[in-house]
């Protein structure tokens, strides 16, 4: 019986999504001299530059700088160079200054079009085949390979590569046979965060502010504008009362703002973009099997409190890069790869959902009215223990180094 071989492969990897992580792990590969001859497909499930004015906005840390920006950075982030951190009618705050941490700055805030847009502009024209409005299908994998149906605008066709990437947030957790969901883990805070724009009177150029309240936590991010008055707001919330503020008028709102914030950066005068979205913990417990592995929002979802989502979806990419470069476009590339991410992503992420958890009012009233002041008293001794602060900012900047 004469031996069949395998038949030819499409591509050596495909990359489905083509959000900030996917479009960075593309470009890290095409600049490494191991990776750069590699053929890549990027699956797109939205048309070209379509997100490009999308002006939700992120706080990116100076290590996720350090790593994009030999892809670009977008000449509109605004520097966070002070994060003041406080808790709603109890005593006590933290400071954390980038000149305490010897660096230029403790992070930036992007705007996602923005950050896509110069992701895009990176990429070189004909080194990726880039399949746009194309949704993809449950993958299947053998010893060899991993063949993946896609739908385009034009018709059905099935992919065969040696590796799959999946980069897309919501990817992961909507196609169960993925990488077995069963061995996931979720956890439904509760809250909705709403999102949008808000000016200052008085505004503190580039200090980022969180400020817990009984609800859970709320962000304010220095966007520039004129005066630089503009923040990104954040504001975490029981989904009632998050609805509420979705439809009540403007006025009213920032008044509701104002009597949770305080008078820092003097009076709200404006609300622009308000838009909400559920907060849920969803964390894959294996970020790669065999062929096949995760980053970014298809490995992990997280509650927005400290902004760390965006930053260690960059880290898994760099660092798939990496291993990638290292073994090839292989099984083994994969299995190194989970490995050096698994103490960065169980700490981010265990720390995350444990901040998320304190700060929503997830004990019951006398419990939380006896353990409320001793959160203050936390901020006020994390302020005055120099060492124990400098090594929660470097890890919250930088990640756990391997």
């Amino acid at each position: 019986m004469p031996h069949l071989l395998p038949a030819p492969f499409d591509f050596d990897l495909i990359i489905v999504g083509a959000g900030p992580v996917g479009l960075a792990l593309a470009g890290w590969l095409m600049r490494r001299s191991a990776t750069r001859t590699l053929s890549i497909a990027l699956i797109d499930a939205n048309k070209p530059s379509a997100l490009n004015n999308d002006p939700r906005a992120f706080a990116l840390s100076q290590g996720s700088h350090s790593l994009l920006e030999t892809l670009g950075w977008p000449a509109s982030a605004v520097p966070i160079k002070r994060v003041h951190i406080s808790q709603r009618g109890y005593f006590g705050r933290a400071l954390i200054d980038c000149c305490e941490q010897r660096l230029p700055a403790l992070g930036y805030v992007v705007r996602y079009g923005a950050l896509l847009s110069t992701l895009e502009n990176a990429l070189p024209a004909k080194a990726l085949h880039r399949f746009t409005q194309t949704k993809a299908g449950v993958p299947t994998q053998d010893a060899y390979s991993v063949t993946l149906p896609i739908e385009t605008a034009t018709g059905t066709r099935t992919l065969r590569t040696r590796l799959l990437i999946h980069a897309e947030g919501g990817q992961y957790h909507a196609q169960p046979s993925a990488l077995n969901p069963q061995h996931s883990n979720t956890r439904a805070y509760q809250q909705t965060a709403l999102v949008g724009v808000v000016s200052v009177s008085t505004p503190q150029p580039y200090v980022a502010w969180e400020r817990f309240t009984n609800e859970g936590p709320l962000a304010l991010l220095p966007l520039g504008g004129t005066r630089n008055a503009d923040y990104a707001l954040v504001w975490c919330g029981r989904p009632d009362d998050t609805q509420r503020r979705l439809q009540t008028n403007q006025s009213a709102f920032l008044a509701e703002l104002s009597t949770l914030f305080g008078s820092r950066l003097g009076r709200f005068t404006e609300i622009n973009g308000r838009a909400a979205f559920a907060l849920n913990l969803n964390t894959a417990a294996t970020l790669a099997e065999h062929r096949t592995a995760v980053i970014g929002n298809a490995a992990q979802t997280l509650h927005p409190v400290a902004g760390q989502g965006l930053n260690l979806g960059l880290r898994d990419a760099y660092t798939l890069v990496e291993a990638l470069s290292e073994a090839g476009p292989t099984p083994a590339a994969l299995a190194r790869f989970a490995q050096r991410r698994r103490a960065d992503r169980k700490l981010t992420i265990t720390g995350t959902d444990l901040l998320a958890r304190i700060f929503t009012s997830g004990f019951a009233p006398p419990l939380s009215a006896l353990l409320a002041p001793s959160y203050g008293f936390a901020l006020t001794a994390l302020d005055c223990l120099p060492p124990l602060k400098r090594r929660l900012a470097q890890h919250m900047i930088f990640g756990q180094r391997n």
